[in-house]
């Protein structure tokens, strides 16, 4: 298959691109810049704006068999404040025409990336999120992603598109950089630039989510695309498992010699942003394990080891 991945040099869609190239499939990344020097794997690069129209139809240049929609701008609320034109127009006001680009090229399938904010201040059952508990999104961001998801829905109704929506959990991992798309970091790359500054990783709280392995949201996404059955309207990408951001950084600090990584003393002040002052609810992956047999690889020791594993091999390349 042919797999086109708009947003494809973010971190998500780079390990979107590599679990894809892995399984044989060629990839096409389409992005405002092209993936980082150490990011060798052969992809097709397509450099553009989501909002340009002549930009998008470049990348359909070659017949596409799956589509997957991954640019956002993921903001914070100053940026909110300060533009939230750029927020509504790439996250929400891009969607229309993208669709419209994968109608005319016959796309077979089109995933939507959607996120885990899209449920908000959503009430969680006691088995945690499940993809018919009522969203609540409250920040652009997550506004916006449940938006797209309506309108998603709407137009491929009209179109005859086969679009999956998915939420993804706190996803963390290889190749996460400040791209200038997202205004905070996760956790877990905070704590590795601790460590390459050499300063101490302070959190607030121990930071409690189901955090995800980008690995393993690649994997996950590729599923989707090579799986032929009807698939739902909507599925969670989750490990349904919950552990801390501060367990992850005391394992990753037995792995990186010198990387000190603890709770704020009282009066003192955290070095590391957890996107919020309390703790989202997990989410519920049962439904996508039911209808593709995915599961997620990577737990909290299996992903810190594997990420600094990765994160010494780039610094020694850099070096």
């Amino acid at each position: 298959m042919h797999i086109l991945v708009f947003g494809g040099a973010g971190f998500v869609g780079l390990n979107i691109a590599t679990a894809c190239l892995e399984a044989g499939h060629r990839v096409t990344l389409f992005d405002r810049s092209p993936p980082p020097p150490a990011f060798a794997l052969p992809v097709d690069v397509v450099q553009g704006d989501v909002r340009d129209p002549k930009a998008v139809a470049t990348a359909f240049a070659a017949p596409v068999d799956v589509v997957v929609l991954g640019a956002a701008v993921t903001a914070g609320p100053a940026r909110e404040a300060a533009d939230p034109e750029t927020i509504l127009s790439v996250n929400l006001g891009a969607l229309p025409a993208l669709l419209d680009a994968c109608r005319r090229a016959r796309v077979t399938r089109v995933i939507d990336l959607s996120s885990a904010a899209a449920y908000g201040r959503a009430v969680a059952p006691s088995e945690g999120l499940t993809e018919d508990t009522p969203a609540v999104p409250e920040s652009l961001y997550a506004i916006t992603k449940f938006a797209s998801e309506g309108v998603g829905r709407r137009l491929a109704g009209h179109w005859g598109l086969d679009l999956v929506n998915v939420r993804l959990s706190a996803v963390f991992g290889r190749w996460e950089r400040d791209t200038g798309m997202r205004d905070t970091l996760s956790p877990q790359a905070q704590i590795l630039a601790a460590a390459a500054s050499g300063q101490p990783a302070i959190l607030p709280r121990p930071g409690e989510r189901d955090w995800i392995y980008a690995t393993d949201v690649g994997e996950a996404v590729l599923r989707l695309a090579e799986t032929r059955a009807t698939l739902a309207p909507l599925y969670n990408i989750t490990t349904g498992r919950r552990w801390s951001a501060l367990a992850w950084g005391q394992l990753m600090a037995a792995h990186i010699p010198g990387l000190a990584c603890r709770l704020a003393e009282p009066g003192e002040t955290p070095t590391i942003d957890l996107h919020g002052s309390v703790d989202r609810p997990s989410m519920r992956g049962d439904l996508l394990q039911r209808d593709t047999g995915w599961a997620a690889r990577f737990d909290l020791e299996t992903s810190a080891q594997d990420l600094a594993i990765w994160w010494r091999q780039q610094a020694e390349t850099s070096a």
